[in-house]
């Protein structure tokens, strides 16, 4: 119940929603059981009209269930006393229509409130999850299937929207109607109504054994749609490759296998919920048989204190009872379901982010004299990837690092805007231990360009703009002139309003990776890390983004980690990693003259003074 108050705390503040809601609530059952209550009268009226009339004189007002029937009895055996019983069966007629009409009135308003919980509710829901997957740190990512966190975003917000959620009425309204209409059983006849009462905690049994696994089978199910959505999402990303490799059947037999196992787990699931209720509807109406004949022996032995007219009323409102009965049975089957998928988005909502801020965490207005670091080490669980990294940045200079692949460079340049944080020794910023400053000032004074150029599916100018207020439209292109990108971007069906499609789609890689520096030129930021930013383009792309990169490194301090060494020989130091430890560092000219590891790999690029 713990998960169902928490997702029900999304509709706060209830006063919004209850005291409506109750009294509609309350109104609609007194107008339904007097609906039903005036089946009672019509079949007296149309078989027994006499029986009418025994009421001559108008009762004394007080609140109880009986002033109101003799009062209608009254104004009923009174209007067929002076009009006749056509009159009479007309004013049970209307009174019968005027109370079914309140009734679903009052029923239609009630439910309207809870439409606007429900979808206040979903609102929340999905605002806090999409709050919470920007607040996540890489690591979080790092170690979660991305199909089981879109399944979440997505299946689980639908599957307790469609569950939980939309079963509010009832679980609030219904056991109203149950309340309601047993009252009037006991009003009428207690003896009859204590059989109903002792076998219904049996029906409650049944089902509750019945639905008892469903929970730990829905838990199966979502899990599996978890990976089902991930094989979408890779049959999509990698379609290139699948479509390379001649793979579609292989990717079509994984997928195959997890659908089908989701398939016959779901199928269970559903099997052992639509079970819920017929079976309610079947135990319902052996209560109502049960009650059927023991009012008949009651009548027999002349014990059962009604008319006949009275104990189809009777029955009518057992029958009743049943309805809520069996659509709360159902809505518990479903609800199972429901708490599973609230489950899991709870345990996304309550992920610990492994980069916290520091709760006195000081400013950072702006960056000094230097970037060190001092003895960094860092592991992403198995085993150092950085070992005992100690340099410095001097504010205005360029420090490459250069190494081969899985030596820990782009690592290296992750741990500077505290996308992970360092597992021993530290990283300052003017004497201060990065960790000691907000997170916002920090990622304020840097400005990242990857091999990877990060864009969406917007407009260039959105692009360009990305997280960024008030910026005039002759920024945006004068920042789009340093970074190379004006020409192409005016070329463009819509200009700078064109859409570039998903990831940059319709745009090339020395394109996208040009809007990337304009994006970085417009943020105008002290500190620049460049992360292998030309070695997945084509000789013209990289000299056109090679030329940006030289405009935006200009009077800035600059990080740079290179994969095509021709592009620092101008740094002002260059720092060489392997197997995550320092091998060499210097310049351009004094590493070549040692011979070492980097001469090495100038050797192999074709690269000379």
């Amino acid at each position: 119940m713990s998960t169902f108050r928490r997702i029900l705390s999304y509709a706060k503040p209830y006063s919004r929603y209850w005291p409506g809601y109750l009294v509609l609530s309350i109104l609609s059952v007194i107008f339904g059981i007097a609906n039903f209550a005036l089946i009672g009268p019509v079949l007296s009226v149309l078989f027994e009209p006499s029986t009418m009339t025994g009421v001559t004189a108008r009762p004394e007002f007080s609140f109880s269930v009986g002033y109101f029937e003799q009062l209608f009895q009254y104004l009923l055996g009174d209007t067929i006393l002076s009009k006749g019983v056509m009159h009479g069966l007309w004013f049970v007629a209307l009174a019968l229509i005027a109370a079914s009409l309140l009734s679903n009135i009052c029923r239609y308003l009630s439910q309207r409130i809870l439409v606007s919980m429900k979808t206040r509710l979903m609102q929340n829901i999905r605002r806090d999850l999409f709050a919470k997957i920007c607040s996540l740190d890489i690591g979080y990512f790092s170690d979660k299937r991305k199909g089981d966190i879109l399944s979440s975003i997505s299946n689980d917000v639908s599957e307790v929207q469609n569950t939980v959620a939309s079963s509010f009425h009832i679980i609030f309204r219904e056991p109203l109607l149950v309340i309601g209409f047993l009252a009037m059983l006991f009003y009428m006849s207690p003896k009859l109504t204590w059989v109903a009462l002792v076998a219904i905690p049996l029906s409650a049994f049944v089902i509750s054994r019945i639905t008892h696994n469903l929970r730990r089978e829905a838990a199966v199910t979502q899990s599996l749609m978890g990976r089902i959505t991930s094989r979408f999402e890779e049959a999509i990303s990698g379609s290139r490759i699948i479509k390379a490799f001649n793979a579609e059947k292989y990717v079509e037999g994984q997928f195959e296998k997890d659908n089908r196992e989701h398939r016959r787990i779901s199928q269970a699931v559903g099997n052992r919920q639509e079970l819920a209720s017929p079976m309610s509807e079947f135990l319902g109406i052996t209560v109502v048989v049960l009650v059927l004949v023991y009012g008949g022996w009651l009548n027999l032995h002349g014990q059962l204190g009604m008319s006949w007219p009275s104990f189809v009323v009777y029955i009518g409102f057992m029958w009743r009872v049943l309805e809520p009965a069996k659509a709360i049975a159902a809505a518990y089957a479903s609800i199972q379901k429901g708490l599973v998928s609230g489950g899991r988005i709870f345990a996304i909502l309550d992920a610990e982010n492994g980069i916290k801020q520091s709760p006195d965490a000081k400013p950072l207005a702006a960056f000094g004299d230097r970037i060190e670091f001092d003895s960094v080490t860092f592991d992403y669980g198995d085993g150092p990837v950085l070992k005992d990294i100690s340099f410095t940045i001097p504010k205005g200079k360029t420090v490459a690092i250069v190494g081969p692949s899985g030596a820990g460079k782009s690592t290296l340049a992750d741990l500077i805007p505290r996308f992970w944080d360092v597992t021993g020794g530290s990283i300052r910023i003017d004497g201060t231990d990065i960790r000691s400053y907000r997170m916002g000032d920090l990622i304020s004074q840097l400005g990242v360009v990857t091999q990877e150029s990060i864009l969406f599916n917007d407009s260039v100018y959105n692009n360009i703009t990305f997280g960024m207020e008030g910026v005039g439209e002759t920024d945006v292109e004068q920042a789009a002139r340093v970074a190379n990108a004006h020409e192409f971007i005016s070329a463009l069906p819509k200009g700078y309003q064109t859409n570039i499609g998903d990831r940059g789609s319709r745009l090339s890689g020395g394109q996208r990776q040009r809007i990337a520096i304009a994006r970085a030129v417009l943020k105008n930021p002290p500190v620049l890390i460049l992360d292998e930013a030309t070695s997945a383009l084509d000789t013209e792309s990289e000299r056109l983004v090679q030329d940006a990169l030289t405009r935006l490194m200009e009077n800035r301090t600059c990080l740079v980690i290179a994969h095509r060494l021709s592009t620092i020989h101008n740094a002002d130091e260059i720092i060489v990693l392997q197997d995550g430890r320092i091998a060499e560092r210097g310049t351009h000219r004094e590493l070549l003259a040692k011979g070492g590891l980097y001469s090495h790999l100038c050797s192999l690029q074709s690269v000379s003074e």
